[in-house]
């Protein structure tokens, strides 16, 4: 056997660490060295503020998924603006944007004697918390600042470092008005809500459908807290307030609480690239995510737990959601998945969305909802704009986590029977030609037009109908539907497309300017129905499509750069792919990572860190893919427990653009296919943390085929070489590039 070094086991690796032998190296245990220090290194990353941020999209952000804070300037002063997931209206009237629409709550002040001139703030990634100093006309102030991780408390300590300056708190409340309506004129029937009433250290808002929202604080030895509660229908949001905070001042363990869960949540993976603004770019998005929503918390809107001025105060269906999530699958955070668990909480109001007629066998989505899912879906063939594909898109969602975890009882419960009827509903409207060719009616292609045979359903109903399969055979049901999906499969029309233009939107509409939005090219990504790799006829139709789609900049957006950016990585051009993220960055994330259109929206710079995931790891098609699409510039680069298909965990490393091992651990014990990058053979395999040799299958496509038991683990290695298994950066991170620095 190879002379590995020896290292010592840690955790992610095996339960446990195994003691190493002394004597001989052929006997010694190997495993994965994991040297990170996770303090230091997020610490090396953090956003930092030596200039007063005076915008929602300068400022620091904390949350933890339900309530939110943004901290920036309001007035001369510094303030936190409180937002909350769950703080909305009931009416009706309008839907989502405007008798259903989120509502913005207030903001605290931290009402100094002096005007602030200065600030030196740092938000700690690693404890989730804002420190630092801010300097007044009349002293300096030490800061400290947190939303707990589980509870609904803001806290902040602010003291005297020197000067005479003194410290209060005030409260200013915001009506309970839909933020549509400094954009749109507000429809017939909808209500005024009342004025808010601030009673002492307690503001209630009540709502003219009932229900209301509590914001109450309290101050005690220099530390400040405050809570929000919402109710509805019922009126009891100021019992649940008090609650909050009576546990939250009593508990001397609060911040440990906080910083005990935020130090286990990073170290689930790790992702490093030798590249300092995009590698703290990609972890602020972790962070990010997570102050934005967990599992059990409302499915994810436009702007997060931070309501701002907005068009969008909802949750969108046909792009914002789906992107989101995708980047919770790699980094092992399925506690963060709250739009699964909504897509099952909510099954039947999915199933009340479609038209009363199809309800016996389908559901659907409207473009937009609130966290209960409620959105009429138009009927395909409708008048107008019939949007029709949404639900089908966020069941992929759904799948891929599946697929990362392989679950069988979820698909079985949840994913199979809700794609199911997802499906159906689109197989109601299918008509078939003479030439036993199906055809879809008219449908909406997000953000661009309606035409027969829109290639963003016809892409997501070929995905649907080949997973109904996959998952029929998988858990041996043999559905009626069998045949039926197995035709559609054979004889759905082909992607209407040219050779000039590449994919048209559909039939009846070619692309013929600018278009934001990559709906007519989800046959590629992220569904990979057409697969570019052994095809060159799809390989010529997506670079076609993408060079075409790309070649009108007027209405182009931060997930234009995205969405292409994960396309170049499937053609397996890293270079391309930085480069839309270079862009990206340069042109439209904000000072704290924020993005912003009309008003805050969320998913694009969560989606940018998804792309750096499909340049380092891919899996699709029953392959696990290696170092697909490393651009130059990341001549080192180190993973750790990437998550991928099939529950596989990868480690790997590059130093000098070259792959020095992968590891890969199965958690499921499902058939491994790998392509190890260009990591050189031949190839040696050996099992973790024995060294025993492993048979493996050496593919005519370059893959390696490999036979894992469940929670078994191999490194696989250039044959003869001695790699040193060390889990560490990739490079010294020492230059600050977000916050204000």
């Amino acid at each position: 056997m190879p002379t590995f070094s020896r290292r010592t086991l840690f955790a992610g690796t095996a339960a446990g660490a195994i003691a190493l032998s002394t004597t001989s190296t052929a006997q010694a245990a190997i495993g994965i060295d994991d040297r990170v220090n996770w303090g230091a290194y997020l610490g090396g990353l953090d956003p930092v503020w030596q200039n007063m941020p005076t915008t929602f999209y300068q400022g620091p952000f904390l949350g933890n998924g339900g309530l939110g804070a943004a901290v920036y300037r309001i007035g001369t002063k510094l303030a936190f603006k409180i937002g909350d997931s769950r703080v909305r209206d009931h009416q009706g009237t309008g839907g989502t944007n405007f008798g259903n629409a989120r509502l913005p709550i207030g903001y605290f002040t931290l009402n100094t004697t002096g005007n602030v001139t200065d600030v030196d703030l740092r938000l700690s990634l690693h404890n989730a918390e804002l420190t630092g100093t801010v300097t007044t006309a009349n002293g300096v102030l030490n800061l400290s600042a947190y939303v707990h991780a589980e509870r609904d408390v803001l806290v902040v300590t602010a003291t005297v470092k020197s000067g005479n300056e003194k410290v209060a708190w005030t409260f200013t409340p915001s009506k309970a008005r839909s933020p549509r309506l400094d954009f749109k004129p507000a429809p017939d029937g909808l209500k005024t809500n009342p004025d808010p009433k601030v009673s002492g250290t307690t503001c209630t808002q009540d709502l003219v459908a009932g229900g209301q929202t509590v914001t109450k604080w309290q101050i005690q030895n220099n530390t400040f807290y405050a809570t929000v509660a919402h109710t509805f229908p019922d009126k009891t949001a100021n019992a649940k307030a008090t609650q909050t905070l009576s546990e939250a001042t009593t508990n001397p363990l609060l911040r440990k609480e906080h910083t005990d869960w935020w130090n286990a949540f990073y170290p689930k993976s790790f992702v490093s690239v030798a590249d300092t603004r995009m590698e703290s770019f990609y972890w602020i998005q972790l962070y990010k995510l997570a102050s934005a929503t967990r599992r059990d918390k409302p499915v994810l809107g436009t702007c997060g737990p931070w309501l701002e001025p907005t068009p969008w105060p909802g949750t969108w269906w046909n792009l914002n959601v789906q992107l989101e999530y995708w980047i919770l699958n790699a980094t092992n955070h399925k506690e963060l998945d709250s739009l699964s668990y909504s897509l099952e909480k909510e099954r039947d109001n999915l199933i009340a969305n479609v038209p009363s007629q199809y309800r016996g066998d389908s559901m659907g989505i409207a473009r937009t909802t609130q966290e209960d899912l409620r959105g009429n879906v138009a009927q395909p063939g409708a008048d107008g704009d019939p949007e029709c594909g949404n639900l089908l898109w966020a069941l992929h969602n759904a799948y891929l986590t599946y697929r990362h975890s392989m679950d069988d009882a979820k698909l079985r419960d949840f994913v199979f029977p809700s794609l199911r009827r997802a499906v159906n509903y689109h197989l109601h409207f299918l008509t078939k030609d003479s030439k036993g060719v199906y055809h879809l009616p008219k449908t909406f292609s997000p953000e661009y037009a309606s035409t027969k045979d829109c290639n963003y359903d016809l892409a997501l109903l070929h995905w649907g109908c080949r997973t109904l399969i996959a998952i029929n055979q998988r858990l041996g049901l043999n559905d009626p539907l069998l045949s039926k999906w197995r035709d559609v499969m054979d004889n759905l029309t082909k992607p209407p497309q040219d050779s000039t233009q590449g994919f048209w939107i559909g039939a009846d509409v070619k692309l013929t300017k600018s278009h934001r939005h990559y709906s007519h090219l989800l046959w590629f990504y992220p569904l990979y129905e057409l697969d570019v790799t052994t095809n060159s006829a799809n390989r010529t139709a997506l670079t076609t499509s993408l060079k075409h789609w790309l070649s009108f900049t007027g209405a182009q957006q931060g997930y234009t750069f995205t969405g292409s950016g994960s396309m170049y990585a499937l053609l397996g051009d890293g270079d391309k792919a930085r480069g839309q993220l270079v862009t990206l960055l340069d042109k439209y994330v904000q000072p704290n990572t924020m993005y912003k259109e009309s008003g805050p929206v969320i998913e694009t710079p969560l989606s940018g860190a998804q792309t750096m995931h499909d340049m380092l790891v891919q899996s699709w098609g029953g392959i696990v893919r290696v170092f697909p699409a490393v651009p130059a510039a990341w001549a080192s680069v180190t993973l750790h427990n990437v998550r991928t298909e099939g529950a596989f965990e990868i480690s790997a490393v590059r130093k000098g653009g070259k792959t020095q091992w992968i590891r890969v651990k199965s958690l499921a014990g499902e058939p491994l296919r790998l392509h190890p990058g260009n990591l050189a053979g031949p190839f040696d395999v050996r099992e973790l943390p024995s060294g025993n040799s492993v048979p493996f299958q050496q593919n005519a496509d370059g893959t390696l085929t490999v036979t894992l038991a469940k929670n078994a683990e191999v490194v696989i290695i250039t044959k003869g070489t001695n790699p040193e298994l060390a889990v560490e950066p990739a490079g010294s991170n020492s230059k600050r590039y977000w916050g204000l620095p």
